[in-house]
């Protein structure tokens, strides 16, 4: 499948680009320096409804899908990797609710969390059950209308600000993966509180928690699916978010190629500007190719992803392309953003420019949502699935 970015999408970005370029960009540096959460800038993109993109008309939002919200959380990350995260975590959060919800779930939360009225987290990572979800110790007993949810997660994007958690926790925890369960947790439920904040390389400014469950009790309304389908929901999330990720590490790479293009450009050394060099332009020659072709992969992931119905695509189809796109596109920030801090030289070191914020930010795109370890164990077991 070819992919083309329709008029309005292309709208989009333009609209999107110029408002990160004159309220976003300003704020970067702060936010890394003080990690303090943007509210401001959650209220501006919430106004302008950006939150709400990936959204269904019907449950508030604005229905433009997987693609918009990729065009928005790259052309914000070019400047603000921690402002760019507002959008994606939003995203992730709401995914399961989308994706499993009951129809009286979906119009109680969608329509809030699409306006921005409410903030959501997804908690699936604890301390012993990052990568093998089948480890998690967090476990759920129902207790007549209730669950009651025990446990700990950890890493947990927007904890402490989100209003509303999905969480994955164990109703049989004999079966592993197959005994896991989702939930919506809402911030006020009497047992469930929030435990330390980290303190983290990149991506400053987008808190980082700890949660913590104490015999919380859930109304069995809010479990999403059956019990047991949790695993299945977390999956089906990260096929359709890992796309998001890809995109916001195309605009760290992005922004920091620009500002090293823009540098040598202006940066005099023996009589000449540095850009004049030839080993300096093969750099960003190889540079600008890489975040292309990354480009070209998250969008075609994001079209594929979102067409998957009508194109009668196979889970393994979804989540192989899915994988590709966070994998090479994580691969290529880390490596962009390494070599534009190069090519600034010592001052690329230095944080008064904005490179080395770049490059620390860069490096939590290899790792959640998937290490890129575990995404190359996903495309080659498509592969070797699809050969069977």
């Amino acid at each position: 499948m070819s992919y083309q970015l329709t008029e309005e999408l292309e709208m989009l970005r333009q609209v999107v680009r110029r408002m990160a370029e004159e309220k976003v960009a300003s704020r970067a540096a702060a936010i890394d320096e003080e990690d303090a959460y943007p509210w401001d800038l959650k209220e501006l993109f919430a106004g302008q409804g950006l939150l709400g993109v990936g959204v269904p008309e019907e449950y508030g939002g604005t229905g433009q899908g997987l693609p918009a919200v990729c065009l928005i959380v790259e052309e914000i990350a070019r400047v603000s990797a921690s402002a760019s995260l507002i959008v994606a975590a939003q995203e992730l959060g709401l995914m399961p609710i989308l994706l499993a919800g009951t129809e009286e779930q979906k119009e109680k939360y969608l329509p809030t969390l699409a306006s921005g009225e409410r903030i959501c987290a997804f908690a699936l990572t604890e301390p012993n059950a990052g990568s093998d979800a089948g480890s998690i110790r967090t476990w759920a007993r129902r207790e007549g209308d209730m669950y009651l949810l025990s446990g700990q997660k950890c890493f947990i994007t927007n904890g402490g600000i989100a209003d509303v958690y999905t969480v994955f926790a164990s109703t049989d925890p004999g079966r592993g993966l197959k005994g896991l369960s989702a939930f919506i947790v809402e911030k006020d439920y009497p047992g469930f509180s929030i435990g330390k904040k980290e303190k983290k390389m990149g991506v400053r400014g987008s808190p980082t928690t700890e949660l913590i469950f104490e015999d919380c009790p859930v109304p069995a309304a809010n479990l999403l699916g059956k019990e047991g389908d949790g695993f299945k929901i977390a999956m089906m999330t990260l096929d359709r978010t890992r796309p998001v990720i890809g995109a916001q590490a195309v605009g760290i790479a992005q922004g920091a190629l620009d500002y090293a293009v823009n540098y040598t450009r202006e940066r005099v050394q023996f009589g000449r500007p540095v850009a004049s060099f030839q080993g300096l332009q093969f750099m960003m020659a190889d540079m600008a190719t890489r975040v292309e072709a990354a480009r070209q992969l998250v969008y075609r992931a994001a079209f594929f992803i979102e067409n998957a119905a009508a194109l009668g695509a196979s889970t393994g189809e979804i989540s192989r392309l899915s994988s590709m796109s966070k994998l090479f596109a994580s691969d290529v920030a880390m490596q962009v953003t390494v070599d534009a801090v190069q090519l600034l030289g010592g001052y690329g070191y230095m944080r008064e420019y904005p490179l080395e914020r770049m490059m620390r930010d860069a490096k939590i795109t290899q790792i959640y949502e998937g290490t890129n370890q575990i995404q190359r164990l996903v495309i080659a077991r498509t592969l070797l699935e699809n050969e069977k």
